[in-house]
């Protein structure tokens, strides 16, 4: 079933501009069909915020369970905003305390980006630590992206994440290894996932704490995994949330800081994600950038619209995929009343029964 449009939130409308099913919500309360309540915390920087929200919604929506899906966008403090996001998360944004007080099914937690070392050091690290000990115990399953992946499995096994010595930038094969779970159920067996970051947490390490390793990659590490009670917690250490553009969108970034002379190196691409057609774009951009500044002379347009017909999203189908698969499960085992998170009879050390 649909999203429900429950509030004005702009990333419904657009999300109907693109041709998803949104339900209004007077349609929606005439459809004897039952409510599952997904908070999503947001905690991404001010120039991503709205599209990962509708990133995120794209997934959820895509889902075909029995059910209406109310998604309750929140954020936390500690993250510096700009007047054009607060006012945007003023408007359209729910509290945690309200959150708290009306329940959820079940909770998504978006990456972010950090300025320290470690991430205790961040100023959203205790009022994040504050929503992970409240969602623990009252909501079905949390599932993490990337920066979120990280913290809660420091905050819950002591594993901090270690330095790469370069960025895990690009699209990487995977591999599921657990066929058998509920999560990799029906998917394909080899997919890509996208994966921009500068840490990991290593496979070794979550399995010395029972954490139920599902999808790896041979490159770029862990992708899927679970808490060890198999459900309460779903860790991604990729982005299969991203659009085709999102990786196009960062690597214009870094050129960007090198033209502007944040960084000495002209960036690389990101790996396994352009085609040698896009490629040879680039690498001719890139010697014109570098003439344009030896030679003083304008800086050329970022070829954007030149390379997007080159995109493929070779991961969405697959994310799809197992967002349905974790819904659907929530939806199978979370409590009809949304302040409680397992009907009566489910045992919350092992709520799949594996």
């Amino acid at each position: 079933m649909p999203l429900v449009a429950h509030t004005q939130l702009p990333t419904f409308q657009r999300l109907k501009e693109e041709g998803e099913d949104i339900l209004n919500p007077d349609r929606a309360t005439h459809q004897h069909i039952r409510e599952l309540h997904i908070g999503f915390l947001n905690i991404m920087p001010d120039a991503a915020l709205e599209a990962t929200e509708r990133q995120f919604f794209r997934l959820v929506g895509a889902c075909n369970q029995i059910a209406q899906f109310h998604v309750h966008p929140f954020t936390i403090k500690g993250l510096p905003r700009s007047e054009t996001a607060q006012a945007h998360i003023s408007q359209y944004y729910e509290t945690f305390e309200q959150l708290k007080q009306d329940g959820l099914d079940a909770l998504i937690i978006s990456g972010a980006n950090v300025t320290h070392e470690h991430l205790q050091e961040e100023d959203f690290w205790q009022p994040l630590t504050e929503v992970f000990e409240w969602a623990k115990q009252n909501v079905t399953s949390i599932l993490c992206s990337c920066l979120a992946t990280h913290a809660l499995i420091q905050f819950c096994y002591g594993i901090e994440r270690t330095r790469l010595p370069t960025k895990r930038w690009g699209v990487y094969s995977h591999k599921v290894i657990d066929r058998k779970h509920p999560l990799t159920a029906e998917i394909n067996t080899r997919f890509d996932v996208p994966h921009s970051r500068f840490n990991e947490v290593f496979q070794e390490d979550l399995q010395q704490h029972s954490v139920k390793v599902l999808v790896t990659s041979s490159e770029a590490g862990v992708h899927l995994a679970v808490s060890p009670d198999g459900f309460r917690i779903v860790f991604f250490q990729g982005h299969p949330e991203y659009d085709d553009i999102s990786l196009l969108k960062e690597y214009k970034r870094e050129v960007m800081r090198f033209i502007n002379l944040e960084i000495d190196e002209y960036p690389p691409v990101p790996v396994h994600y352009f085609n040698s057609e896009a490629q040879a774009i680039f690498h001719a951009y890139a010697k014109q950038v570098q003439a344009a500044q030896k030679n003083q002379l304008p800086i050329p347009s970022f070829p954007d619209q030149e390379v997007e017909p080159f995109l493929d999203n070779t991961w969405r189908d697959t994310a799809k995929a197992v967002f349905n698969n974790w819904l659907g499960k929530v939806y199978q085992i979370t409590n009809q009343d949304r302040r409680l998170p397992f009907m009566p009879g489910v045992n919350p050390d092992n709520p799949l029964d594996l």
